[in-house]
């Protein structure tokens, strides 16, 4: 048992995958449809919430520097993804490049690592999509009862589970089964909508940009990096890389683009543009949002689930115009963030399925639509009972812990193959080859080593699943 561990699906098998239409998968997706799905999976939930958050705890106006480590992370990873996507452009992301390169064991803990990433990212943003949501119908007249609209349970200061009196989030369910409905339907569809939405919060935020860097006030930057306050993690240099570990989450959703890459039209040329041009689009305007907010309000008033709202209540009379279209923008932004997630997860479910490692209906794809189906209604359901019952505390930690894990394997993944497989055709190589995975398998590392001890407990529970589902299930019926 032990030496099938090291099995590795052959290239020359992925190549034929990748050539074929052999799975029902359409090629429908162009360069554009993959860079609007890399920002529509991107921006979302850090950029309208954890931002404020960040930068009241840990970093202050130099939030902006802690986006630009967080960037330089997902860069060098990103550089060693777009290799990957365009030698094999095939669904599946992280976990079949693993499977390649490092062999079945490795594979499945970075699939099994994706499911934590993409279910519950998707669970994450569905319940900060119903607090603005529920925001927003009450600014018109609409109020839901607090009971109907958050979790039942959370995590308090100590890491303690305890009630909360809610019952169920009915919002966050709701636009789950709106997603899941969507991603039934086919990934054309899913696509246009997401296009239409990324359109949508772009323009919002660029109207934040543009009309309240007139608001700025330069003394709210004073000082850029607050003096650390005798706790490692509390501002200062330290405080920069914590917060860092924290918006970790809102850069998430640029390896999604890679999971779609047997559904894209020309995925040799399309998938490094797809990645890495929404990666670049989405560092620059999270810089420019946090320099912003942090200009008009002072950063220890941000810590709060809508903070781009409170810098714009601080900037008076003159900015009021824009809040509610801010809150239109945060709730299309969501949106698109949760179906970026969850088309990712089925994606991984499928591939896993297809190479026999994981239940084989769910490799199965609908006869008109084009879609796997059974994969998509069973991920939906979960992610349905995730937003509406558990806590989203520690959840967010978890999806960054899961990205990482997957991050560090694709970067010593395209080093194994580099020195093992050297005649591989390569549509794209990754610049300063071994500098930039080797940095990459770094600064991911270091990163995850800036989050919460609990995450990695509970990231350890969720592993030990995955191995007794391999055992039982995988290890008999892998096909390589």
């Amino acid at each position: 048992m032990t030496e099938k561990l090291f099995n590795k699906k052959p290239m020359e098998v992925l190549m034929q995958e990748a050539s074929g239409d052999t799975h029902g998968l359409k090629r429908t997706l162009g360069k554009l449809n993959l860079i609007a799905l890399g920002i529509g999976a991107i921006i979302g939930a850090g950029i309208f919430v954890l931002t404020g958050q960040a930068a009241a705890q840990y970093a202050g106006p130099a939030v902006s520097f802690s986006f630009i480590v967080s960037a330089l992370a997902c860069g060098f990873a990103g550089l060693c993804y777009a290799e990957f996507a365009a030698m094999i452009p095939i669904a599946g992301s992280a976990y079949t490049y693993s499977y390649a390169t490092m062999g079945r064991g490795v594979a499945w803990v970075i699939g099994w690592a994706l499911v934590l990433e993409y279910l519950f990212a998707g669970s994450t943003v569905a319940v900060g999509w119903s607090g603005y949501v529920v925001n927003f119908l009450d600014s018109i007249g609409v109020h839901i009862p607090p009971e109907l609209a958050n979790a039942p349970l959370t995590f308090n200061e100590n890491h303690q589970l305890v009630a909360t009196g809610a019952l169920f989030n009915l919002p966050a369910a709701f636009i789950i089964t709106v997603v899941t409905v969507l991603l039934y339907r086919g990934i054309k569809e899913s696509a246009t909508f997401n296009n239409i939405v990324v359109f949508i919060k772009l323009t919002v935020i660029f109207l934040f940009i543009i009309f309240g860097w007139q608001y700025v006030v330069n003394d709210n930057w004073v000082p850029f990096i607050p003096k650390n306050t005798g706790t490692f993690g509390q501002y200062g240099m330290s405080g920069i890389f914590r917060a860092s570990a924290v918006i970790f989450f809102a850069y998430i959703g640029f390896d999604a683009v890679s999971t779609a890459a047997q559904e894209a039209k020309n995925p040799q040329k399309d998938m490094p543009w797809g990645i890495l041009g929404s990666l670049f689009i989405c560092t620059v305007v999270y810089i420019l949002v946090s320099l912003v907010m942090t200009g008009i309000a002072p950063y220890t008033e941000l810590n709060t689930s809508a903070p781009i709202a409170v810098a714009i209540d601080k900037a008076g009379d003159g900015l009021n115009w824009l809040s509610p279209w801010i809150k239109i923008g945060a709730i299309a932004g969501l949106t698109s963030v949760i179906l970026v997630m969850l088309m990712g997860q089925t994606r991984i479910f499928f591939s896993m399925a297809n190479d026999g490692l994981f239940f084989a209906p769910f490799s199965k794809v609908h006869p008109t639509f084009g879609t796997p189906h059974i994969s998509t209604i069973v991920t939906g359901s979960i992610a349905l009972i995730a937003s509406g019952l558990l806590p989203i505390n520690v959840l967010g930690e978890l999806v960054s812990i899961g990205t990482l894990l997957a991050f560090i394997i694709v970067c010593l993944g395209v080093l194994l193959l580099r020195y093992r497989r050297p005649d591989l055709h390569r549509p794209f190589k990754t610049p300063l080859f071994p500098v930039v995975p080797v940095l990459g398998v770094i600064c991911c590392g270091g990163v995850m080593a800036f989050l919460n001890p609990l995450t990695f407990i509970i990231a350890l529970v969720w592993l030990a699943i995955g191995i007794v589902i391999y055992v039982l299930y995988g290890h008999a019926r892998a096909k390589y």
